[in-house]
């Protein structure tokens, strides 16, 4: 655990595409190697991100790999039942069932994932709903996460950090995608609470960051995600690497 702050921790996140005034918008992907439809999906929301094209925004991608595919033929490597059971809480407050691919527009909207006109539109509007005030940075082998200032009317919250690699490939074996190399949108490789947003709306945590070592180092980076508990809408987010930008 570290010590104080060096420096006043900025108001808006720190990202590879963040400018002055760029609002970020989160796009959860519920995907699966072992699915036909996916790869599309996949590869529009990989040029979303290193496009940023959507003015004013800065989209930040979580790839979520749920493992319910992978009975059928092929297991995906980056799969794991907790991104199954984030997709069934949506999919209880849409009134929709789980299916893959599916986008989720912080919390707020669902789509198919593939559909990039209508994807882009949903995080234009996004960007124009009122957030929290968010920042996250990495000092050594921790994390520092505040967030204030939610917006009026926000039912409790909780604090959710995710550390994601983007880069990342896998070459298929079987299955509907066989013989397939898929190359992913930035890949949810860990997702952890922190916590509650205080009754003052305002919090603070210093967890510890464990990387694996196969993890990319340059490749990593960390999203802190504040979010509505009964609602699951994501009233806030910010973005920052795990080496020095």
């Amino acid at each position: 655990m570290l010590g104080s702050w060096a420096a006043p921790v900025p108001a808006r996140p720190v990202g590879p595409f963040a400018g002055a005034g760029r609002v970020p918008v989160v796009v959860e992907l519920f995907i699966s190697e072992g699915c036909s439809s996916c790869p599309a999906a996949d590869a529009a929301l990989r040029e979303l991100v290193r496009a940023q094209a959507v003015p004013g925004v800065e989209v930040i991608a979580l790839g979520e790999h749920v493992d319910y595919w992978n009975r059928l033929g092929w297991k995906d490597g980056f799969s794991a039942p907790a991104y199954t059971a984030r997709q069934r809480q949506y999919a209880t407050s849409f009134g929709t069932g789980s299916y893959t691919p599916q986008a989720v527009v912080n919390g707020r909207c669902e789509l198919v994932g593939s559909r990039s006109a209508d994807l882009v539109a949903t995080v234009s509007k996004a960007a124009k709903v009122p957030q929290a005030v968010v920042s996250v940075a990495v000092l050594g082998s921790s994390a520092q996460v505040r967030v204030s200032s939610l917006p009026a009317g926000t039912a409790a919250t909780e604090v959710l950090l995710a550390i994601i690699e983007s880069g990342l490939a896998s070459q298929i074996g079987c299955g509907e995608n066989a013989g397939l190399l898929l190359h992913h949108a930035a890949v949810v490789q860990q997702l952890l609470p922190l916590g509650r947003v205080g009754a003052d709306g305002s919090f603070t945590a210093s967890p510890a960051l464990t990387l694996a070592a196969g993890w990319k180092r340059p490749n990593l980076r960390v999203v802190a995600l504040v979010q509505e508990i009964a609602s699951r809408r994501i009233v806030g987010v910010a973005t920052t690497s795990v080496v020095s930008e």
